[in-house]
């Protein structure tokens, strides 16, 4: 009995695995929205995101879970990006460090300028944990648009994000 239970209990796994990788995120189109959130700590996230800002169509840009030592200057340095862009259209957030407490983060700062909309910007793999996170701080009428930046993590990488996408998960529903 016990052994079946295993037995089924892995077999879950397995089929979610699966299911986690062939449903990893996709680049979005570039549909307006009325503000981009982006997440650190991946390649080619701000860079998506500041050309999405770029491009007007985005009034805004928050990046969740900046280092407190890091300077607005530096980032556009960095990123290849005009100083003004920052200066009138990019906040930084520094109190989130990890995907958990991105989401508190990201919810206060839209709540505080009224958006209805945002685009959710982070590493594919990383994007269903994210929107997980997201979708439990933010008002349920704030319409989430995810634009996953395409990455080729190992497998390992991949394991331990859907792991932690599970256990994550399973810790809401009890309310841990």
């Amino acid at each position: 009995m016990i052994l079946r239970l295993a037995a089924l209990l892995l077999l879950g796994w397995a089929v979610g695995f699966v299911i986690f990788v062939l449903g990893q995120g996709q680049p979005a189109d570039l549909r307006p929205t009325d503000a981009i959130v982006v997440l650190t700590g991946g390649p080619g996230r701000l860079a998506r995101g500041l050309e999405v800002l770029e491009a007007g169509r985005a009034k805004r840009m928050f990046v969740s879970g900046v280092g407190r030592e890091v300077l607005p200057a530096e980032l556009a340095y960095a990123n290849n990006a005009p100083e003004r862009l920052f200066a009138c259209c990019v906040d930084l957030g520094f109190e989130a460090v990890d995907t958990r407490s991105n989401g508190p983060e990201v919810a206060r700062w839209v709540k505080r300028h009224h958006y209805r909309s945002v685009r959710l910007i982070t590493t594919d793999w990383h994007m269903p944990r994210a929107r997980f996170e997201l979708s439990r701080s933010l008002d349920p009428t704030v319409q989430v648009v995810p634009d996953a930046v395409r990455s080729s993590p190992a497998m390992t990488a991949l394991l331990s994000e859907y792991d932690k996408y599970l256990l994550r998960r399973v810790a809401v529903v009890l309310g841990i």
